[in-house]
């Protein structure tokens, strides 16, 4: 016996009910024997199951297959029902087995295959839509330019246009479509592109709404094309304050400052947003005082700053190295607490790393309450950067949701601070996690191998990198070329430059560095000349590879001329690096009287290792006067940077000292002789440990070790001329006894002084680790026999 129900009061409530109410209408329905024999209440329910729960995509098959009679409505219905159970493959196989299909069914279809990634089939779905609908259109589009391939965007858009004809109806006069496409051209810089939107616009008479004429000004603005954005936005019958914004921002990246605050003035009270366009724009291009100032008239016009404005004027603080300006900002933070905002936090670190303020960078990462994934990346790289490769790995384990950049920051900090080997470790890691690996990835991978001079393992990485189709990348192939030429084999290193379509500036520079470092000067210079013809443009890497080239060739004519040139032709300024590497060409040339004239000439005070080269000099060629003339210059160096206090220590360990140096007994008296003279000519009432006199540290040490070792200093000195000053450890901590003390109570003294641990740096570490006088006795017996004979090297390992 059949039940009594009022159908159309059950298709109401199935528009609007749960799925289990709608399950036990289905029941009464089918029990009515109106399901699925009637169609209208077996669509309602339909319908129903693909609006609820993916979980009732079963129910909604079933359904549908028992109905004797279905329309267009029963298809989509279940289409949807199967896309929203993520079951695509299902839902296309419905949509090909429809008798006919509408424009509904296309664009249910169509954008359920986009939501799923998969753009071919949605680009082929689309290309056999009969009558191209602007919604399935906008949705491909829109998919393309999020995923970075906006070239196929625009030509699927050419496509589309072209199958559509000059129909009204075309997806190229839909005001949605045009403003994905034009949001595109702005993202992308496709200025061309952009004005053709434009153009299509003006002649088929489209009705340019608020958004629309927004994305245009934008678009120009990002373009570089004021005067068209100031056209759309005066044709605009009101003027949102998003046009605007894009304006002001628009002049000011351009350096149009004055244009950009004469239209910020229009407003009587700008919002943060309009304050936040202006102070980014001058970021972007690189105004620091413009954007620095502006900041202020903020902060006087009581519009507080939120995380955005922070954001970019510690960014152009850290780029235009502004350390007070920026240092207020933070103060100004502190204050209004936004630099508890993860934004703000993050933009500070990267402000205080910019400026090579690494302890600052720290401490403001230590002040944080919260971090993430961005932040923790950031001092990865910041820890990397100061040499504190252990805090590194510590904040690199203490990241759960590790991303690729983590990874990366990671491998690129080991392979930069000599720990090449636990880099490619890691990176054979990441291979082996199934990570995704980049060209940032291979090239730290390929960079360390370099540096073990293993050839066999970058050969490895770069197979990977072939199979993972990066091997045309310029990056990677510069890391290749570094490790052939670096490993010797230069030929290897040319054959990979010739294989790359149309090198880079990079490239050239790799190649130039690679035949420097093996001693080909004369192609080094025949490769720049080769480089100029190519019309790729000297940089100042670039001669600092061709300075180097003439310096290991012994080029001294050519470098010198070259080092004039590449100002007067090619606009480049010297920097401290080129004029180091004209020093060193001059004083391998032996002409040491010429290359102190050429430091002191410097347009710069000139740093320690300038003088440490002459001195390598000096003691080359037995020049002693000269040597302890530029001793006394380095000893008259006021810094407390950590380089001038190694390369001092450098200068005293290289300076002859009365007695023998290995072997037989040391003329101890005459050594500390020596010292205490040097000691006394510092005036103690002025110069005190808690005045940063480090260099006073480093003689009172170099006495210890004399008074205790004697014979022992010129060993010392080899090992710190190793530039490894880490060697004093591990195994050589063993029996540490006689100097730790007085080393220990002079460290002590200093402390009492009021003097700063960081100050001292590698050199109390390596002061810590002095081994034993057994130790140094013995190892003294065993080099003794090796130097006598000439066999240098060997006494050296």
């Amino acid at each position: 016996m059949s039940v009594i129900i009022d159908v159309g009061n059950c298709i109401q409530l199935l528009r609007s009910c749960s799925a289990v109410a709608g399950q036990q209408l289905h029941q009464l329905l089918l029990k009515s024997g109106h399901v699925p024999s009637s169609l209208p209440p077996s669509n309602s329910l339909l319908l129903m199951y693909a609006r609820c729960s993916p979980l009732h995509q079963h129910d909604a098959r079933r359904l549908f297959d028992e109905m004797p009679v279905k329309n267009c409505f029963s298809y989509n219905s279940v289409i949807t029902s199967h896309l929203n159970s993520r079951d695509h493959h299902a839902a296309l196989n419905i949509f090909r087995s429809m008798p006919e299909r509408n424009t509904f069914s296309w664009n249910t279809i169509i954008t359920g295959i986009v939501s799923t990634g998969n753009l071919d089939m949605a680009r082929s779905l689309l290309i056999e839509m009969p009558v191209k609908d602007p919604v399935a259109c906008n949705a491909v589009l829109h998919r393309y330019v999020r995923r970075g391939r906006a070239d196929e965007a625009f030509a699927l858009l050419r496509t589309v246009g072209q199958c559509s004809g000059a129909d009204a109806s075309s997806p190229w006069n839909d005001p949605f479509v045009l403003a994905t496409i034009v949001g595109a051209c702005a993202d992308w810089m496709k200025y061309d592109f952009g004005r053709q939107a434009h153009a299509r616009m003006v002649v088929s008479k489209i009705e340019q709404d608020l958004v629309l004429s927004c994305a245009l000004v934008n678009m120009y603005c990002k373009c570089g094309d004021l005067d068209s954005a100031r056209y759309v936005l005066n044709g605009l019958t009101q003027v949102d304050e998003f046009s605007l914004s894009a304006l002001i921002y628009g002049y000011a990246s351009c350096g149009h400052l004055h244009e950009a605050i004469r239209l910020f003035d229009r407003k009587e009270e700008p919002s943060i947003a309009m304050w936040n366009s202006l102070i980014s724009g001058c970021a972007f291009a690189c105004c620091g005082n413009d954007a620095f100032a502006l900041f202020a008239r903020m902060m006087r016009s009581d519009v507080l700053p939120d995380s955005s404005t922070y954001a970019s004027i510690l960014n152009v603080c850290g780029f235009s190295v502004m350390v007070n300006p920026g240092q207020q900002i933070h103060g100004c933070g502190l204050k209004c607490g936004a630099v508890n905002d993860i934004i703000v936090a993050s933009a500070l670190i990267d402000f205080y790393s910019k400026c090579g303020l690494w302890e600052d960078a720290c401490r403001a990462f230590r002040e944080l309450r919260f971090h993430d994934t961005i932040v923790l990346n950031s001092m990865i790289t910041v820890y990397s950067n100061c040499g504190q490769i252990e805090e590194a790995r510590r904040i690199f384990d203490m990241i759960t949701g590790k991303s690729v950049i983590s990874w990366n920051s990671m491998v690129v900090g080991l392979s930069q601070n000599g720990h090449a080997r636990d880099a490619l470790g890691l990176f054979c890691e990441m291979h082996r996690l199934g990570l995704r690996l980049d060209k940032v990835a291979i090239a730290s991978a390929l960079s360390a191998s370099s540096s073990i001079c293993s050839i066999s393992f970058g050969e490895q990485i770069f197979s990977l990198a072939t199979v993972l189709g990066l091997q045309s990348d310029h990056v990677v192939a510069s890391s290749l070329i570094d490790l052939y030429c670096k490993c010797g084999s230069l030929a290897n290193g040319c054959r990979i430059f010739e294989e790359i379509d149309k090198p880079d500036e990079v490239l050239w520079n790799s190649m130039l560095i690679g035949h420097a470092s093996n001693g080909y000067g004369h192609e080094a210079l025949e490769l720049l000349e080769l480089m100029k013809t190519k019309g790729i443009k000297p940089s100042e890497r670039t001669f600092i590879a061709v300075l180097s080239a003439c310096c290991h060739s012994g080029l001294v004519k050519e470098g010198l001329t070259w080092f004039h040139r590449m100002q007067a032709d090619f606009s480049v300024s010297p920097s401290a690096e080129h004029y180091a590497c004209v020093t060193d060409l001059l004083v391998r040339a032996g002409r040491l009287e010429e290359s102190v004239e050429f430091i002191e000439n410097m347009p710069f005070e000139a740093d320690a290792v300038s003088w440490t080269t002459v001195i390598g000099g000096c003691k080359a060629q037995g020049n002693e006067a000269m040597m302890r003339k530029v001793a006394k210059k380095l000893m008259e160096m006021e810094s407390s940077h950590p380089s001038f206090t190694l390369s001092y220590f450098h200068v005293l360990c290289c300076q002859p000292i009365p007695g023998p140096h290995v072997g037989g007994s040391a003329a101890a008296k005459d050594v500390n002789k020596w010292l205490d003279e040097i000691i006394g000519g510092y005036d103690s009432s002025i110069r005190e440990f808690h005045g940063g006199d480090d260099q006073k540290l480093l003689i009172s040490l170099l006495k210890i070790l004399c008074r205790h070792y004697g014979s022992s200093v010129h060993l010392l000195g080899l090992i710190h001329r190793r530039r490894n000053i880490e060697f004093l450890s591990n195994s050589w901590l063993q029996g540490i006894a006689g100097p730790e003390m007085a080393v220990t109570k002079l460290f002590s003294s200093c402390k009492s002084s009021g003097a700063h641990k960081g100050e001292y740096g590698a050199i109390v570490h390596c002061m810590k680790n002095i081994p034993s006088e057994n130790q140094i006795q013995a190892t003294a017996k065993e080099v003794q026999n090796p130097l006598v004979s000439g066999r240098r090297k060997e006494a050296l390992q």
